[in-house]
């Protein structure tokens, strides 16, 4: 944990400090769940996208600059607020897992967890100690002898991911892409329902919660299916798994002991990865799964932060009110976790 130059008020209140994050992603439910609990809050935003923060009115302050890149310039500014950044997948997909382990203020969460997030291959060691079954994965594309998704690295949404058959589908497909996004991973495409499962773990009271789960809209992978098969055929489209929107889910109750024990293995096992720390993982993440016909889970990839699928619940989901009796989404969750930490005179627990 980076705290130097960092200033901690000594027994102070939430007034005293400020949620900050970038205009992108699940900006939105941040601001809003931090206004919610009493924090002033200020919007990262590239110019010309800060109207639908000024809009929903969950912004009391914008900074613009000319791409995300340029974060740095505004954190000067950003420290001197006692603003606490809240990371996103655009934070980390924009500015860079190197770059992100450069911040200086205050931030929210392990930083170091995501150069594991961002290498699949990583991914899949983490996955893998935590005892969570998981698709096979080829190792170069001669071995393709089943459907596979070919999945670029980085916070992408999706985008180029492709399916191939063979390994000739493979090599035509590929050279659409620049030699610089060819860091892929060939991974055995699992029939089944897409279940994308959001937790929040709380290093202030070691509980884990389930926030709720969604599927994802992903371009015309999903809308190709209004299409006949022939037409399909004869419209020589390429498939795009680029995400599009989330759509809300609710599980089967009695899966729910499964899951929990699977986020909590995850959590447990991040403490002992290389480069990490004894805290691990703290605060939302998000295991992303195919369940089979047989209610068999595969977790194929996870976030190790708030991720977009949560958006549909800036209200609240099922679960969340099952627990808070009022509304409450990752965004505000994180803000209230936050909140506990300054009021409890605990804040560098929860600053990674």
């Amino acid at each position: 944990m980076i705290t130097e130059n960092i200033h901690l008020l000594p027994m102070s209140s939430p007034a005293d400090y400020a949620i900050a994050t970038l205009g992108s992603h699940t900006a939105l439910q941040i601001l809003k769940g931090a206004k919610d609990e009493g924090f002033k809050t200020i919007c990262v935003c590239t110019k010309g996208t800060k109207e639908p923060y000024e809009s929903f009115r969950v912004a009391d302050q914008i900074l613009e600059v000319e791409k995300f890149s340029d974060f740095f310039s505004v954190e000067e500014e950003l420290k001197k607020q006692n603003a606490v950044l809240i990371p996103h997948g655009s934070f980390v997909s924009y500015i860079g897992a190197k770059e992100v382990q450069k911040v200086s203020m205050m931030h929210f969460g392990t930083r170091s967890i995501l150069a594991w997030e961002s290498d699949r291959i990583k991914q899949r060691e983490w996955l893998a100690l935590a005892g969570l079954r998981q698709p096979e994965v080829l190792e170069k594309p001669e071995d393709i002898d089943r459907p596979v998704i070919v999945k670029f690295h980085g916070a992408m949404g999706g985008s180029g991911y492709f399916i191939a058959n063979t390994p000739k589908e493979f090599y035509d497909h590929v050279r659409d892409y620049p030699m610089e996004e060819r860091k892929y991973v060939l991974q055995e495409y699992i029939v089944g329902v897409p279940m994308y499962i959001h937790y929040f773990y709380s290093p202030l009271t070691d509980e884990l919660e389930i926030m709720s789960f969604d599927k994802r809209y992903e371009s015309n992978a999903d809308s190709i299916g209004r299409i006949a098969a022939r037409d399909q055929m004869d419209a020589h489209i390429k498939t795009s798994y680029t995400i599009t929107g989330n759509m809300p889910l609710v599980i089967r109750e009695s899966l729910l002991p499964q899951l929990f024990q699977m986020g909590r293995r995850v959590v447990e096992t991040s403490r002992k990865l290389e480069g990490v720390g004894k805290r691990g993982i703290f605060g939302p993440f998000c295991l992303e799964t195919i369940i089979d016909p047989q209610l068999n889970f595969f977790t194929f990839e996870i976030s190790a932060r708030i991720v977009a699928g949560t958006n549909p619940f800036v209200n609240g989901s099922p679960y969340t009110w099952l627990r808070y009796n009022e509304p409450m989404s990752t965004g505000r969750r994180i803000a209230r976790e936050v909140k506990h930490a300054i009021e409890d005179d605990r804040l560098e627990e929860i600053l990674g």
